[in-house]
């Protein structure tokens, strides 16, 4: 079936995706640096532009750079007063993104702020100039999943759209046996989406050249 997947997914992305040397740039300028090869596929990252379009975001908050390609798809979304702010752990993947925005002509609308996201977070939270955002993607380490969805309600408002990456991971969330960091922080992003009346959300499976995987989506209503 994997080979099957690839091909719809392929077919999905020569039908609706249009080419972009920016962003098959960034994804060359990743695999040379050697980063690893998470990045959102290309019919994902059309989907993530088309959310920020959808919900007519101004600013967006992203959770996890890696080299930037999700942080371009997102930022070719914005008008020309838009702000994207993006969050990585690692100074040499933020350095790797910050020449892949530059390349893309984004410099100017995109802030990578480096250091752990809890930390950037809650010092987000403290300046009194930071905006509320319309939309946060997260897609960071999947422990702290939980952790982030409640930061993006606090820096968010009625309205924000919040979408979580890698929510089912091949099926071990339902696995009763997996008790690794990462399963148990996708479990707990979902009973607060269950249990947090501020939060309507749902999520989906995925199949394609990045496996068997998932999105959750969250919508801010009070």
């Amino acid at each position: 079936m994997t080979d099957s997947f690839n091909a719809v997914d392929s077919w999905i992305c020569d039908s609706l995706v249009p080419a972009d040397s920016t962003l098959t740039g960034a994804l060359k300028a990743n695999a040379a640096a050697g980063l690893d090869e998470i990045d959102v596929a290309p019919n994902q990252g059309r989907m993530l532009y088309l959310l920020a379009k959808m919900s007519r975001a101004k600013r967006v908050l992203e959770i996890g750079t890696l080299g930037g390609y999700s942080a371009i798809w997102l930022a070719k979304a914005l008008p020309a007063d838009g702000h994207l702010v993006t969050l990585e752990v690692s100074p040499e993947n933020a350095k790797v993104a910050k020449s892949n925005i530059k390349n893309a002509g984004f410099s100017h609308i995109v802030d990578v702020k480096v250091g752990p996201a809890l930390d950037t977070l809650a010092q987000m939270e403290k300046d009194v100039l930071t905006e509320q955002f319309d939309l946060v993607f997260i897609d960071a380490d999947k422990q702290n999943h939980h952790n982030y969805l409640q930061w993006s309600v606090k820096l968010g408002h009625v309205g924000t759209v919040i979408v979580l990456d890698n929510v089912v991971r091949g099926g071990r969330v339902v696995d009763p046996n997996d008790h690794t960091a990462s399963a148990e922080g996708v479990r707990k992003a979902f009973e607060v989406m269950k249990n947090d009346k501020r939060l309507e959300s749902t999520a989906i499976q995925t199949v394609g050249t990045k496996g068997w995987d998932g999105f959750a989506f969250a919508l801010v209503v009070e």
